[in-house]
């Protein structure tokens, strides 16, 4: 019997292995579901998993990678990220975000539904899943529209979107402010037991704010949003949810009062979740500085107070999750005055190095902090994903959780390269993403944008 042969990365790029076992040996395995935290193998075969743990010799006709020094844990989980196909090609298409995933150890994504058409019927639906099966690197699905157009007054089909393959449905960046038709949305999806997706921002208090409203934004003479516009509209949302019932979930949350509001809602037995995302908890309201628009988001970077109390609500396990926002747009879009630059950072191919920025500011342990972008996302969203289980589809990430690198907007593989990290020391890089056993990233694109 054949044992096998020993190859390398970048030698597995260049040939056919889907018909080959592929044995992964000598790495770090991490795996947040289970608690693992060992040195050992993982042997992949038929696009699953077929091993995970101590060393295997004995598997026939394999090709063995030397892993040594890296770890590999499940592929990323991103709950949120606009890909702007379609509409808006010339930010992003579903292939060069798929390929930014990768790059960044993203194995699923979640798209937005703030496309051109909005993503809110069944054929928009199977638009995005072809699109994502002729990309062929991330599995990209599909968030419906939680109203027709995102306009807030009617709500879409959610029980024909979701047999459809629509995983969750939201607005995207819109916040539903009518509130009979958000109480009727909670009712109608929880008969789908489906999730419903918000952005907390009350409309009349945060339309026309550009930053964190305060003592900055006055010096700066910018218009500001106040994170009370955050607060006032979960406390709606978490009422109609006691009234109703139904799956809800926050969207990147910026406030200590959202966690507050967030905290006591679990604590009385609402199904509700949340995220939040790295510039919240990596960046507070002086990184607009002197009008920097790579640092206007939406919602705005808050003060320091806040930004802690995300870090807290992450430890204690009130925040869920930690989602990309992976926004992108041209270089003219953000080349403009303050007010007019568009809000929004891509995400994707720092999100693995910013969450493990908790591990090494000691704010969480390894797997705790890799937990928030791995199984616990996939288990909010109904993926079987985000595990490193025998039978589960090889969704993998190599990592040299010590590499040291620097953000070069010029050099991310998205279309776009408004990043709010750019010039910034990471922690942790990637070093090969596997799709259903695949090697599709090395380090370096396997393929142009």
């Amino acid at each position: 019997m054949r044992v096998g042969s020993t190859t390398t990365l970048d030698a597995l790029a260049m040939q056919e292995h889907a018909s080959r076992p592929l044995v992964l040996t000598g790495a770090r395995l991490l795996d947040p579901a289970s608690g693992l935290d060992e040195k050992g193998d993982v042997v992949v075969q038929d696009k699953t998993i077929r091993h995970v743990g101590g060393h295997d010799d004995k598997v026939a006709d394999a090709l063995r990678v030397d892993c040594s020094g890296l770890c590999l844990c499940p592929g990323l989980v991103d709950m949120r990220a606009c890909l702007c196909e379609p509409g808006f090609e010339h930010n992003e298409t579903i292939a060069s975000g798929s390929s930014a995933a990768v790059a960044g150890g993203v194995c699923s994504v979640l798209c937005a539904s703030n496309t051109q058409p909005v993503i809110d019927r069944v054929e928009l639906v199977g638009f995005i899943q072809r699109r994502s099966r002729e990309a062929a690197y991330a599995k990209i699905y599909p968030c419906a529209a939680l109203t027709r157009q995102a306009l807030g007054a009617d709500i879409t089909d959610i029980g024909l979107l979701q047999e459809a393959g629509a995983l969750a449905f939201g607005d995207s960046w819109r916040y539903v402010a009518n509130s009979r038709v958000m109480r009727q949305a909670l009712s109608y999806a929880r008969g789908f037991d489906a999730l419903v997706m918000q952005h907390a921002q009350e409309t009349s208090l945060s339309a026309d704010g550009v930053m964190n409203e305060g003592a900055l934004a006055t010096r700066l003479g910018l218009e500001g949003t106040p994170a009370v516009a955050e607060s006032i509209a979960l406390e709606r949302d978490v009422r109609l949810l006691r009234d109703v019932g139904g799956r809800y979930h926050a969207s990147h949350i910026t406030t200590a009062d959202s966690v507050a509001i967030i905290a006591e809602a679990k604590a009385q037995g609402l199904s509700i979740t949340c995220d939040t995302a790295p510039p919240y908890f990596m960046l507070n309201e002086h990184a607009v500085g002197n009008y920097r628009t790579y640092a206007r988001m939406n919602p705005p970077l808050r003060q320091e107070y806040d930004r802690l109390a995300i870090i807290d609500g992450l430890c204690s396990g009130v925040i869920d999750a930690i989602a990309s926002d992976h926004c992108p747009y041209d270089r003219e879009s953000k080349r403009l005055p303050f007010e007019q630059a568009a809000p929004g950072s891509v995400g994707l191919e720092t999100l693995l190095s910013l969450v493990l920025h908790l591990y090494y500011d000691g704010k969480m342990t390894l797997l705790d902090a890799l937990s928030k972008v791995t199984h616990l996302p996939a288990s909010l969203l109904g993926l079987d994903a985000g595990a490193l289980r025998v039978g589960a589809c090889a969704d993998l990430v190599l990592f040299a959780l010590d590499e040291s690198w620097r953000v070069d907007a010029d050099k991310l593989v998205s279309r776009s390269s408004n990043t709010a990290f750019d010039g910034m020391m990471m922690q942790g890089r990637v070093r090969a993403t596997f799709i259903d056993g695949r090697l599709v990233y090395r380090g370096v694109p396997l393929r142009k944008k």
